[in-house]
Protein backbone atom coordinates (compact mmCIF):
# COMPACT_ATOMS: atom_id res chain seq x y z
CA UNK A 1 0.00 0.00 0.00
CA UNK A 2 1.22 3.44 -0.98
CA UNK A 3 2.65 5.20 2.25
CA UNK A 4 2.45 9.59 1.26
CA UNK A 5 4.16 10.32 4.82
CA UNK A 6 7.24 10.04 4.17
CA UNK A 7 7.38 11.97 0.92
CA UNK A 8 5.06 14.84 2.61
CA UNK A 9 7.53 14.89 5.61
CA UNK A 10 10.05 15.28 3.37
CA UNK A 11 9.41 18.23 1.81
CA UNK A 12 9.03 20.17 5.35
CA UNK A 13 11.78 18.52 6.62
CA UNK A 14 14.28 19.76 3.68
CA UNK A 15 13.82 23.39 5.44
CA UNK A 16 16.76 22.18 7.57
CA UNK A 17 14.82 23.39 10.69
CA UNK A 18 16.15 21.07 12.74
CA UNK A 19 15.20 21.98 15.66
CA UNK A 20 11.65 23.09 15.12
CA UNK A 21 10.36 20.14 13.62
CA UNK A 22 12.45 17.50 16.80
CA UNK A 23 10.34 19.85 19.08
CA UNK A 24 7.10 19.60 16.80
CA UNK A 25 7.84 15.64 16.35
CA UNK A 26 8.19 15.36 20.10
CA UNK A 27 4.76 17.32 20.78
CA UNK A 28 3.01 15.43 18.37
CA UNK A 29 3.90 11.90 20.30
CA UNK A 30 3.03 13.65 23.34
CA UNK A 31 -0.19 13.76 22.07
CA UNK A 32 -0.11 18.13 22.51
CA UNK A 33 -1.61 18.18 19.11
CA UNK A 34 -5.50 18.10 20.19
CA UNK A 35 -7.25 17.69 17.39
CA UNK A 36 -6.87 17.76 13.05
CA UNK A 37 -9.54 18.18 10.63
CA UNK A 38 -9.13 17.45 7.01
CA UNK A 39 -10.93 19.08 5.06
CA UNK A 40 -10.75 20.09 1.16
CA UNK A 41 -7.55 22.17 0.39
CA UNK A 42 -7.32 22.32 4.33
CA UNK A 43 -6.10 20.89 7.59
CA UNK A 44 -6.97 22.52 10.73
CA UNK A 45 -5.43 21.57 14.24
CA UNK A 46 -5.51 22.73 17.72
CA UNK A 47 -2.18 22.64 19.34
CA UNK A 48 -1.17 23.05 23.04
CA UNK A 49 2.11 23.03 23.68
CA UNK A 50 4.15 22.00 27.54
CA UNK A 51 4.57 25.66 27.98
CA UNK A 52 1.27 27.18 26.11
CA UNK A 53 -1.14 28.92 28.83
CA UNK A 54 -3.66 28.10 25.72
CA UNK A 55 -4.15 25.84 22.66
CA UNK A 56 -3.42 27.43 19.11
CA UNK A 57 -4.80 26.88 15.58
CA UNK A 58 -2.78 25.42 13.04
CA UNK A 59 -3.62 25.56 9.29
CA UNK A 60 -1.90 24.08 6.41
CA UNK A 61 -3.78 24.39 3.19
CA UNK A 62 -3.09 23.25 -0.47
CA UNK A 63 -5.04 23.81 -3.73
CA UNK A 64 -7.83 21.55 -3.94
CA UNK A 65 -8.19 20.17 -7.31
CA UNK A 66 -11.65 21.22 -9.71
CA UNK A 67 -14.12 19.15 -10.61
CA UNK A 68 -12.69 18.78 -14.33
CA UNK A 69 -9.32 17.66 -12.90
CA UNK A 70 -10.77 14.97 -10.48
CA UNK A 71 -12.90 13.78 -13.90
CA UNK A 72 -9.82 13.35 -15.48
CA UNK A 73 -7.96 11.82 -12.96
CA UNK A 74 -11.55 9.47 -12.07
CA UNK A 75 -11.67 8.20 -15.74
CA UNK A 76 -8.22 7.33 -15.62
CA UNK A 77 -8.84 5.26 -12.47
CA UNK A 78 -11.45 3.32 -13.86
CA UNK A 79 -9.51 2.08 -16.75
CA UNK A 80 -6.93 0.41 -14.23
CA UNK A 81 -8.86 -2.37 -12.70
CA UNK A 82 -6.39 -2.83 -9.89
CA UNK A 83 -6.62 0.56 -8.76
CA UNK A 84 -10.66 0.40 -8.60
CA UNK A 85 -10.48 -2.62 -6.97
CA UNK A 86 -7.62 -1.83 -4.47
CA UNK A 87 -10.07 1.58 -3.60
CA UNK A 88 -13.34 -0.01 -3.61
CA UNK A 89 -11.42 -2.24 -0.69
CA UNK A 90 -10.47 0.54 1.09
CA UNK A 91 -7.38 0.24 0.29
CA UNK A 92 -4.22 2.63 -1.60
CA UNK A 93 -2.76 0.66 -4.71
CA UNK A 94 0.80 0.95 -5.44
CA UNK A 95 1.42 3.51 -8.04
CA UNK A 96 -1.68 5.10 -7.70
CA UNK A 97 0.98 8.39 -7.70
CA UNK A 98 1.52 7.99 -11.87
CA UNK A 99 -2.51 8.49 -12.84
CA UNK A 100 -2.23 12.25 -11.29
CA UNK A 101 0.71 12.51 -12.96
CA UNK A 102 -0.89 11.61 -16.52
CA UNK A 103 -3.40 13.60 -16.05
CA UNK A 104 -1.01 16.67 -14.96
CA UNK A 105 -1.37 16.68 -11.23
CA UNK A 106 0.54 15.51 -8.14
CA UNK A 107 -1.30 13.95 -5.31
CA UNK A 108 1.24 15.76 -2.80
CA UNK A 109 2.56 19.43 -2.85
CA UNK A 110 5.85 18.89 -4.51
CA UNK A 111 7.34 22.01 -2.61
CA UNK A 112 6.36 24.42 0.34
CA UNK A 113 5.41 27.14 -2.76
CA UNK A 114 2.05 24.97 -3.02
CA UNK A 115 1.51 25.29 0.55
CA UNK A 116 0.28 28.02 2.68
CA UNK A 117 0.40 27.69 6.78
CA UNK A 118 -0.42 30.29 9.60
CA UNK A 119 -0.92 29.58 13.69
CA UNK A 120 -2.84 32.02 15.60
CA UNK A 121 0.38 32.17 18.09
CA UNK A 122 1.93 34.51 14.87
CA UNK A 123 5.08 33.49 16.16
CA UNK A 124 8.19 33.72 13.98
CA UNK A 125 9.83 31.97 12.11
CA UNK A 126 7.10 29.71 9.80
CA UNK A 127 6.70 27.46 10.16
CA UNK A 128 6.31 27.64 14.29
CA UNK A 129 6.20 24.78 16.46
CA UNK A 130 2.59 24.25 16.76
CA UNK A 131 2.81 24.13 12.70
CA UNK A 132 5.55 21.35 13.13
CA UNK A 133 3.08 19.41 15.50
CA UNK A 134 0.66 19.67 12.96
CA UNK A 135 2.66 18.63 10.46
CA UNK A 136 3.62 15.47 11.70
CA UNK A 137 0.23 14.43 12.95
CA UNK A 138 -0.97 15.09 9.22
CA UNK A 139 1.66 12.69 8.09
CA UNK A 140 0.05 10.05 10.84
CA UNK A 141 -3.30 10.87 9.69
CA UNK A 142 -2.17 10.01 5.75
CA UNK A 143 -0.38 7.09 6.99
CA UNK A 144 -3.37 5.57 8.83
CA UNK A 145 -5.93 6.57 6.49
CA UNK A 146 -4.30 7.53 2.57
CA UNK A 147 -7.90 8.68 1.52
CA UNK A 148 -6.67 11.48 3.25
CA UNK A 149 -4.56 12.81 0.88
CA UNK A 150 -7.81 12.80 -1.44
CA UNK A 151 -10.03 14.60 1.13
CA UNK A 152 -7.13 17.04 1.11
CA UNK A 153 -7.01 17.47 -2.48
CA UNK A 154 -11.03 18.23 -2.39
CA UNK A 155 -12.51 14.94 -2.92
CA UNK A 156 -13.93 12.84 0.15
CA UNK A 157 -13.35 9.16 0.47
CA UNK A 158 -17.77 8.27 0.21
CA UNK A 159 -17.72 10.73 -2.99
CA UNK A 160 -14.70 9.10 -4.90
CA UNK A 161 -15.75 5.63 -4.51
CA UNK A 162 -19.50 6.48 -5.60
CA UNK A 163 -18.35 8.35 -8.78
CA UNK A 164 -16.25 4.89 -8.87
CA UNK A 165 -19.08 2.94 -9.05
CA UNK A 166 -21.09 4.74 -11.57
CA UNK A 167 -18.02 5.28 -14.07
CA UNK A 168 -17.64 1.20 -13.80
CA UNK A 169 -21.24 0.85 -14.01
CA UNK A 170 -21.29 2.78 -17.16
CA UNK A 171 -18.21 1.70 -18.72
CA UNK A 172 -19.54 -2.09 -17.71
CA UNK A 173 -22.91 -1.12 -20.20
CA UNK A 174 -21.27 1.23 -22.72
CA UNK A 175 -19.33 -2.37 -23.49
CA UNK A 176 -22.15 -4.44 -23.50
CA UNK A 177 -23.54 -2.48 -26.08
CA UNK A 178 -20.94 -2.35 -28.09
CA UNK A 179 -21.24 -6.03 -27.60
CA UNK A 180 -24.80 -6.15 -28.93
CA UNK A 181 -24.22 -3.53 -31.69
CA UNK A 182 -21.32 -5.97 -32.91
CA UNK A 183 -23.72 -8.91 -33.05
CA UNK A 184 -26.15 -6.70 -34.39
CA UNK A 185 -23.95 -5.95 -37.49
CA UNK A 186 -22.89 -9.63 -38.04
CA UNK A 187 -26.27 -11.12 -38.35
CA UNK A 188 -27.30 -8.31 -40.55
CA UNK A 189 -24.20 -8.93 -42.70
CA UNK A 190 -25.38 -12.49 -42.49
CA UNK A 191 -28.82 -12.16 -43.34
CA UNK A 192 -28.11 -10.01 -46.03
CA UNK A 193 -26.30 -12.92 -48.16
CA UNK A 194 -29.01 -14.98 -50.14
CA UNK A 195 -28.84 -18.45 -49.13
CA UNK A 196 -29.21 -20.72 -52.44
CA UNK A 197 -32.48 -21.92 -53.45
CA UNK A 198 -32.63 -26.14 -52.12
CA UNK A 199 -34.60 -26.51 -55.66
CA UNK A 200 -34.09 -24.76 -59.03
CA UNK A 201 -37.47 -22.82 -59.68
CA UNK A 202 -36.86 -22.40 -63.32
CA UNK A 203 -37.29 -26.56 -63.49
CA UNK A 204 -40.88 -27.49 -63.05
CA UNK A 205 -39.16 -31.30 -63.30
CA UNK A 206 -36.74 -30.58 -60.57
CA UNK A 207 -39.61 -28.81 -58.23
CA UNK A 208 -42.34 -30.96 -59.15
CA UNK A 209 -41.09 -33.79 -59.19
CA UNK A 210 -41.01 -36.02 -62.79
CA UNK A 211 -43.96 -34.93 -64.80
CA UNK A 212 -46.74 -37.57 -64.26
CA UNK A 213 -47.81 -39.30 -67.70
CA UNK A 214 -51.41 -39.32 -66.94
CA UNK A 215 -52.08 -42.25 -69.97
CA UNK A 216 -49.86 -44.25 -67.31
CA UNK A 217 -52.69 -46.25 -64.63
CA UNK A 218 -51.16 -46.72 -60.76
CA UNK A 219 -52.78 -50.00 -60.92
CA UNK A 220 -49.77 -52.21 -61.57
CA UNK A 221 -50.97 -55.61 -63.87
CA UNK A 222 -50.56 -58.94 -61.83
CA UNK A 223 -51.01 -62.74 -62.89
CA UNK A 224 -51.09 -61.75 -66.61
CA UNK A 225 -53.33 -58.71 -66.57
CA UNK A 226 -55.85 -59.71 -64.44
CA UNK A 227 -56.62 -56.48 -62.16
CA UNK A 228 -58.55 -58.57 -59.72
CA UNK A 229 -55.92 -60.80 -59.27
CA UNK A 230 -54.46 -59.36 -56.78
CA UNK A 231 -57.88 -59.98 -54.52
CA UNK A 232 -57.25 -63.84 -55.32
CA UNK A 233 -53.70 -63.21 -53.29
CA UNK A 234 -54.80 -61.84 -49.96
CA UNK A 235 -56.04 -64.37 -47.06
CA UNK A 236 -60.43 -64.37 -47.52
CA UNK A 237 -61.18 -61.46 -45.09
CA UNK A 238 -63.83 -62.14 -42.71
CA UNK A 239 -65.92 -59.52 -43.63
CA UNK A 240 -68.84 -60.09 -45.49
CA UNK A 241 -71.68 -58.23 -46.65
CA UNK A 242 -75.73 -59.96 -46.75
CA UNK A 243 -73.56 -63.22 -46.73
CA UNK A 244 -71.01 -61.99 -49.40
CA UNK A 245 -67.36 -61.78 -49.15
CA UNK A 246 -65.65 -58.64 -48.96
CA UNK A 247 -63.44 -59.83 -52.21
CA UNK A 248 -66.69 -60.41 -54.42
CA UNK A 249 -68.17 -57.18 -53.74
CA UNK A 250 -64.58 -55.33 -54.60
CA UNK A 251 -64.12 -58.13 -57.68
CA UNK A 252 -65.81 -55.79 -59.89
CA UNK A 253 -64.73 -52.68 -58.62
CA UNK A 254 -61.07 -53.54 -59.73
CA UNK A 255 -62.04 -54.75 -62.67
CA UNK A 256 -63.35 -51.67 -63.89
CA UNK A 257 -60.26 -49.88 -62.84
CA UNK A 258 -58.37 -52.40 -65.45
CA UNK A 259 -61.17 -51.67 -68.08
CA UNK A 260 -60.47 -47.61 -67.78
CA UNK A 261 -56.57 -47.74 -67.15
CA UNK A 262 -55.97 -47.44 -70.89
CA UNK A 263 -57.68 -43.60 -71.35
CA UNK A 264 -55.37 -41.23 -72.67
CA UNK A 265 -53.02 -44.08 -74.11
CA UNK A 266 -51.84 -44.01 -78.07
CA UNK A 267 -50.64 -46.74 -80.32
Amino acid sequence: MTDFAPAFLGMFESLRMGPTFARGRRDERAGHVRSLTVSSSLAVAQVRGPEDPVAFRSRIAVRAFGAAEWARVESALVTEARFVAGLLDGRMPTGIEAVFDDAGLTLLPLSLNEVAMDCTCERWPVPCLHLAATIYALARAFASDPFEVFTWRGRHRDELLMRLRRLREESAVNASEVADDAKTATRAETAAVPEPPLIDTGDPDAFWGRSLDLGESPVQDVAGGRSDALLDQLDPPRLARHGRPLTEILRPAYRALSDTSGVGRTG
